[in-house]
């Protein structure tokens, strides 16, 4: 699989992901219980229930840019479907919509529900990132120092740790923030933040 150098890239190609290939997965799925236990109205429903969900989420995504809506669709989507595998993915549309449209709180919401169910993938990584920065913004720095704890993933590593930085800088925790801008860089963060470098330099310069 593509390496992919920034968080939006990861959610955009597992997003197009399900959009070619959920309904196959969930067939799948069905078709394999389906040897089991063999094909009934059960099964049946489910690969209906599939396709429908398959169709609603493309739908929605389709509509992505248009924030009100897909804030509305999604929530209407949740109550309607539990396809765990597009839920996720939902919730960080949501999460998008509620940005743009300042709702940080429902964003925090829709981060938290990612991480609590978590999903493959990694999501459950991107979103403790995002939540944190939601938090950040809020003026909630400890919290958002908390929520990074739960990036173990090294793959997210120098990210988690580059947030810790800018994190401490805003407490003015100046030696906390240089440590871990330096475990960042070490990781190889400044590859997908080329700005991390300077942050750093600009604090042993203090």
């Amino acid at each position: 699989m593509e390496i992919y150098s920034t968080e939006e890239q990861q959610v955009d190609a597992i997003k197009q992901f399900w959009k070619d290939y959920g309904v196959s997965i969930a067939l799948g799925a069905v078709v394999g219980l389906g040897g089991l236990y063999g094909w009934n109205t059960y099964s049946e429903h489910k690969v209906a229930s599939a396709e429908l969900a398959s169709e609603s989420f493309q739908s929605i995504a389709l509509d992505a840019e248009n924030s009100p809506n897909v804030m509305m669709a999604a929530v209407e989507f949740e109550k309607n479907h539990d396809q765990q595998g597009y839920q996720a993915l939902l919730q960080f549309m949501l999460a998008k919509s509620a940005v743009e449209a300042g709702d940080l709180e429902k964003a925090e919401q829709a981060y938290t529900k990612v991480i609590a169910a978590k999903p493959a993938a990694g999501l459950d990584m991107i979103a403790a990132l995002r939540l944190s920065r939601v938090q950040a913004e809020q003026g909630n720095l400890g919290m958002a120092l908390a929520t990074l704890e739960h990036v173990t993933d090294s793959a997210y590593a120098a990210q988690r740790d580059e947030l810790k930085g800018d994190f401490y800088a805003r407490q003015g925790e100046f030696d906390k923030a240089k440590n871990a801008y330096q475990a960042a860089v070490t990781l190889g963060g400044t590859l997908a933040s080329p700005a991390l470098q300077m942050k750093l330099d600009s604090l042993n310069k203090a």
